[in-house]
């Protein structure tokens, strides 16, 4: 999957590993409309913020992201976007998730972030990524 991508004279390949759990640890990836939801906002960001979401693990209360991003953006950045859009839609679409989460927020403040280079890492972070979720198959993994 090495893809080098071009913009305004630069050449670069740029891969995240994020991790973000749901506030309180809730349980809310247990349901396929959700999940579903989730996975069309993300195909949104991508084509507002030009992100590429090669792979996606969704567990019942956190998911694990490999994500392309452009150098525009500081990983802190990548985040952000991706949490409070995705939380905003969520909650638009879903508004019985905030008698879950009280306060308003979908996600807990921290997570995970990491680097990940292209060759055996990229494909060792694949393949972690395939194995998160729960023995059913619906939460299982799908790849964008």
């Amino acid at each position: 999957m090495y893809e080098l991508h071009h913009a305004c004279h630069k050449v670069y390949s740029i891969k995240y590993h994020l991790m973000f759990c749901i506030k309180y640890r809730k349980d809310l990836f247990q349901d396929n409309n959700i999940i579903n939801c989730f996975k069309d906002i993300l195909k949104n960001i991508g084509e507002r913020y030009y992100f590429t979401f090669e792979t996606i693990g969704v567990d019942e209360n956190h998911v694990h992201l490999l994500v392309q991003s452009s150098p525009k953006y500081s990983p802190s950045r990548v985040v952000q976007i991706i949490k409070s859009i995705t939380a905003i839609e969520l909650f638009k679409r879903f508004p019985e998730l905030k008698e879950d989460l009280w306060g308003g927020e979908f996600w807990n403040d921290g997570g995970y972030i990491g680097t990940v280079g292209e060759g055996v890492n990229a494909e060792i972070i694949r393949n972690y990524i395939r194995k998160q979720g729960r023995t059913t198959e619906h939460l299982k993994l799908s790849e964008f």
